[in-house]
């Protein structure tokens, strides 16, 4: 299969992998022949990118870290673990967790279990899926990522499945701020990100009230916006006083944040993520974490379409371990014409680099 921007998706392409809304339903099944009006309706619901069957790259396999039905079992858990608590003076809802909550507990042993056994590096976008609701799906892809770290890292049992936890819960604050404000497509006044940056405090009161959660998962929510030279908030606290916890999920929350669509932006590619986490490495972001962090996530997922530093285009056939960025490709042009395709292991061929995405 193939990773294609749906601004290039030409009609009658036949489609790999579903798209399910996040209650598990399939909006288009895999193996359809996509129309225009699919086509069009991919891009009004903000998808840019989709998976396609042809015969060059029906040999690709892109492996899911999670499965589909535990990933959408976990966005419903998180919404379910809120429940509906009051209105406050401007009649907006606010959501508390509820504390006898031990399905969460059990979505984040499954995911623990699942990306234990997988193994692979994880891709970003090795699922396509609608979310009602960003901060929702937000919090299980940065469980996701913080736990393959912690996996990485080599931290205990224990400590990865508090660490899962407070990753699941690290937004609960936003609850408490207004959905016009979180919901906003233009830039935020100074006001109203001193209101948005709240969530971290909200967050923590709650969190270490509850008697079902470690006070760690309480830190989480409080330390994650906090950075290594003290210019993160809620108290602008430094390396030595950040828990590990705050900086792995420091990491996580922002990779998640610049990969995936929002109304006022286009998300960026992992490459493009991970230079922005490495631009602030050992100033925002710890550089061990960050250098970790690049050996969980598939550079270039399998199935993308890349340029070479040769101006050859190729895709991207599977991983290599602990060399991600130089993935074992398929050229299928050269100087711009098709070729017979044939393979090439960027691990042995030193002398080409992927320069870029060709999508």
């Amino acid at each position: 299969m193939r990773l294609v921007a749906t601004k290039s998706i030409k009609e009658g392409s036949e489609l790999a992998k579903p798209i399910y809304n996040d209650k598990g339903k399939a909006l288009i099944q895999k193996n359809v022949n996509l129309t225009d009006g699919m086509i069009r309706r991919l891009q009004d619901m903000g998808i840019t990118y989709v998976y396609i069957k042809d015969e060059v790259t029906e040999d690709i396999l892109v492996p899911s870290p999670i499965s589909d039905e535990l990933r959408i079992e976990a966005i419903q858990t998180v919404k379910q673990s809120f429940a509906t608590y009051q209105h406050n003076g401007f009649g907006k809802k606010v959501y508390l967790i509820d504390k006898t909550n031990e399905s969460m507990a059990k979505v984040v042993d499954s995911m623990i279990h699942q990306l234990k056994d997988d193994q692979e590096v994880l891709t970003v976008m090795s699922h396509i899926l609608i979310s009602d609701d960003y901060v929702f799906s937000h919090s299980v892809n940065v469980t996701m990522y913080a736990l393959a770290l912690a996996t990485e890292l080599k931290l205990s049992a224990k400590q990865i499945r508090q660490l899962g936890l407070g990753a699941m819960l690290h937004d609960v604050g936003k609850m408490f701020i207004s959905e016009e404000i979180l919901n906003k497509t233009g830039k935020l006044n100074d006001q109203e990100f001193e209101m948005v940056k709240k969530h971290t405090e909200k967050g923590f009161d709650y969190l270490r009230q509850s008697t079902n959660f470690p006070l760690l998962v309480a830190h989480c929510a409080y330390q994650h916006h906090e950075r290594l030279d003290g210019s993160g908030y809620p108290r602008g606290i430094t390396h030595k006083d950040i828990h590990p916890f705050g900086k792995i999920l420091a990491v996580a929350d922002v990779f998640d944040a610049v990969t995936s669509n929002r109304v006022y932006r286009d998300a960026m590619l992992p490459h493009e993520g991970l230079e922005l986490l490495y631009a602030g490495s050992g100033s925002l972001f710890d550089p061990e974490l960050v250098r970790t962090f690049k050996n969980t996530i598939a550079v270039f997922p399998n199935g993308s379409t890349i340029c070479l530093s040769d101006n050859r285009i190729a895709i991207v056939v599977k991983q290599n371990h602990q060399l991600y960025e130089r993935p074992i490709v398929r050229v299928i042009k050269e100087q711009g014409e098709s070729v017979t395709p044939y393979d090439l292991d960027l691990a042995k061929e030193l002398d080409l680099t992927v320069v870029d995405y060709a999508l």
